[in-house]
């Protein structure tokens, strides 16, 4: 800007440059522009060649003629010029060069007059429009369905398979175990359909489910609520269908869609077995109600809050229930054979050398667990078994002998002390465990809480304290789990039993188990500081971190994601374990035991599992299994021979399926 009298004129940005110092200042100053490169000549024949080949279809065929008539014409003539037999005009040298020009592009090769040449080249490129046109087609179709395939959109036409609606957690387990399920079917086919893309999900499945042998597994890729996707997978001519828990439980609804598109897919007279969970117990009663009666839908925070609870109860419980729902070891089995009906359940039991039996399931798909030794089986009943598999069980005209004198009393009960539990954590699952625990530990027991000072998490502890007040007493102390001086401050080991829970997914958070693996090494050291052994019961998320937590002896790991996937399989595979899991895992009933070896054969000498067997089927029970106190692993075995005999310690656990205490 400059001034000039009382105004103010703003400046040039262009002065005229004339002659003068100013001029010759700006022309020191300027800084000189490089000049430009100049391109080559191969840099600007590229150039043309790349701009040529964008004019499209035209442009490439004519660069495909010219490109194969300048090593056709050449080679052409030279086999001529070479060839003895060669005509000596040059006219009848260029026919010839022409002749084999065309044979060789399928251009006719006619020579004579121009009109013949020209029309026989034209119908040799009408011939050749036409067959590249069909190789084009061809070409096109098997892309596209190639491309179909591998975008999981194609439909799966089968008969007698294994449908699985969704992917969470469970789908490493379920599959895995669908492929290790020992069936009579020569070839199985388990169909996977979810929102998610095929390569995705063929990458994601575990080695087992890959490695599958006579098993095949197909994925598709579509959203499982959707009706036209779910036509994909066939699920009107399966065998069962899976419908897996989300991740999220606020995603129950997605689940109660999905069972009423099954169902429209089904129709009424359907045959179909179908499995389904839902994680928010809130949504049980919809989820029932959209999959309609021959559905089974399973409570997954239940289940979870059940297992704990089961495994707080009584350590090493959890071995038991891994060894049951998974199909690489003993599981249940149902056996029908004609010389079934009119026996007792007693010689029923006794002619099973190789297997247990432990009820009997009836036609309508009730199921009698541990029935009184005179029951007798009807018609249409079958044996419930521990077994192999399926095909291991033989009934044997004679029972297994035992020592009589083996067979031990055990002591009248004595009433339970009262316990002090701890629970390290809290999350959705917590308020069913807390509940849980009030009602089968025993009279004056105390449980103290440890849980973040969130005003949400108090605000729950505190609602479960009050509806616990009449039966037991429920202590809230804020603090994080993680930290030692949270748990030092508590003395951990001086408690009966502890419970470690993980935090619930969120979004943008790490893996729940990080903090639970940071507890339990607190807890670890703190056992290996004081010297005493306290049972552990921890609840994780992933079975991969279960591999790698620290553990001491009468730890147990309740993975409720797999163990929720373990049971939905099992169910699949035989509809008449709804009714046996829901016994063993509810409060009253029939359920799992582990009890003292010496209340039923006398320890410190050698002795058959035949014994054992007697000895509980005389108090109402049924022997299935014993876990050894010296063994050098967690010394659970299920299912072990009748004949087999070994030495009794003091400390053995005999396992059970009794009446509850």
């Amino acid at each position: 800007m400059r001034k000039e009298g009382n105004r103010v004129v703003p400046g040039q940005r262009n002065p005229a440059r004339g002659p003068g110092p100013d001029r010759t200042a700006a022309t020191t100053t300027a800084r000189p522009r490089p000049p430009y490169p100049t391109p080559s000549a191969e840099a600007r024949l590229r150039y043309w060649f790349d701009t040529t080949l964008t004019r499209g279809i035209p442009a490439l065929c004519g660069w495909l003629a010219l490109g194969c008539l300048a090593l056709v014409v050449p080679v052409s003539a030279l086999l001529v010029w070479t060839d003895q037999r060669a005509p000596a005009s040059l006219g009848a040298r260029i026919a010839a060069v022409w002749r084999s020009t065309g044979q060789t592009m399928r251009l006719g090769g006619e020579v004579g007059p121009p009109l013949r040449v020209v029309l026989s080249v034209l119908l040799a490129l009408i011939a050749l429009l036409y067959v590249s046109t069909l190789v084009s087609l061809i070409t096109t179709g098997l892309t596209d369905r190639l491309m179909a395939l591998d975008r999981g959109r194609a439909a799966i036409l089968e008969r007698g398979h294994t449908v699985v609606l969704g992917w969470s957690e469970q789908i490493p387990t379920v599959v895995s175990e669908l492929v290790a399920a020992r069936t009579g079917r020569r070839r199985r086919v388990i169909a996977v359909l979810a929102d998610k893309d095929k390569s995705a999900m063929e990458e994601d499945l575990p080695d087992t489910a890959r490695a599958t042998g006579r098993t095949r597994v197909l994925c598709r890729t579509g959203r499982p609520a959707d009706p036209a996707a779910l036509a994909r997978v066939s699920p009107a001519t399966a065998d069962c269908v899976l419908v897996l828990p989300r991740d999220d439980p606020r995603d129950d609804a997605e689940t109660v869609k999905t069972l009423l598109s099954l169902s429209a897919a089904l129709g009424e007279d359907r045959r179909v077995r179908v499995v389904a969970a839902v994680r928010d117990g809130r949504h049980l009663a919809a989820a029932r109600l959209a999959g309609g009666p021959r559905t089974t839908v399973l409570d997954v925070d239940d289940l979870s809050a059940r297992l704990v609870v089961d495994c707080a109860r009584q350590p090493g419980l959890s071995l038991v229930h891994q060894e049951l729902l998974d199909f690489a070891g003993h599981e249940f089995h149902t056996l029908r054979d004609p010389r079934l009906p009119g026996l007792t359940f007693e010689e029923a039991a006794g002619a099973c050398p190789e297997s247990i039996a432990v009820g009997i399931a009836h036609d309508d798909g009730t199921v009698t667990l541990n029935p009184p030794l005179s029951a007798r089986f009807r018609d249409d009943d079958r044996l419930l078994v521990i077994a192999r598999d399926e095909h291991s069980t033989r009934l044997s005209d004679l029972p297994v002998p035992h020592d009589p004198k083996a067979l031990t009393h055990a002591p009248p009960p004595a009433p339970a002390p009262a316990e002090r539990v701890l629970l390290l954590g809290w999350n959705r699952r917590a308020p069913r465990i807390v509940d849980q625990l009030s009602r089968r530990t025993p009279p004056g027991s105390t449980l103290d809480v440890v849980a973040g000072p969130r005003a949400a998490t108090t605000a729950a502890v505190r609602t479960a304290a009050e509806a616990l007040a009449p039966r037991m007493p429920v202590r809230h102390h804020p603090g994080d789990p993680a930290l030692r001086s949270t748990t030092d401050a508590l003395d951990p080991t001086g408690y009966d039993v502890v419970i470690v829970l993980g935090p619930d997914p969120r979004p943008g958070r790490g893996d729940p188990d990080d903090r639970t693996l940071l507890t339990l090494l607190h807890l670890r050291a703190a056992e290996e500081e004081s010297g005493r052994r306290v049972p552990v019961v921890t609840e994780m998320a992933d079975d991969r971190n279960r591999l790698i937590a620290p553990r001491a002896p009468g730890s147990d790991f309740v993975v409720s994601g797999r163990l929720v996937g373990l049971l939905m399989t099992q169910i699949s595979q035989n509809p008449h374990l709804t009714a046996v899991f829901e016994e063993l895992l509810a409060p009253a009933g029939n359920t799992l035991h582990l009890r003292p070896a010496a209340h039923y054969v006398t320890t410190g000498r050698t002795t058959s599992f035949a014994a054992v067997a007697a000895s509980a089927a005389r108090r109402g029970e049924c022997a299935i299994g014993y876990r050894s106190a010296t063994a050098a692993d967690h010394g659970m075995r299920l299912n072990p021979p009748k004949a087999h005999v070994r030495y009794w310690h003091a400390r053995d656990q005999v396992v059970l399926i009794a009446p509850g205490d």
